[in-house]
């Protein structure tokens, strides 16, 4: 004899733990996608002198970005 059942899990949350996320993970990612966007943009505003007195150049600022959490 066979056994079915139709009974499903329930989901935790809005968007269910089942899926592997919450509201607060999606909302941390947006966030740190954000700090890392602004931190791009104001550094590449900087002059080559400027970036020089912190002790970057151009081609320090991605991995100062892709380094940030």
């Amino acid at each position: 004899m066979a056994f079915f059942t139709t009974a499903r899990p329930v989901a935790d949350g809005v968007f269910g733990r089942s899926l592997g996320f919450s509201f607060a993970d999606v909302f941390a990612r947006v966030a740190a996608w954000n700090d890392k966007r602004v931190t791009r943009r104001e550094l590449g505003k900087l002059s080559d002198r400027e970036l020089d007195d912190i002790g970057l150049c151009r081609g320090d600022i991605e991995d100062v970005v892709n380094a940030m959490r």
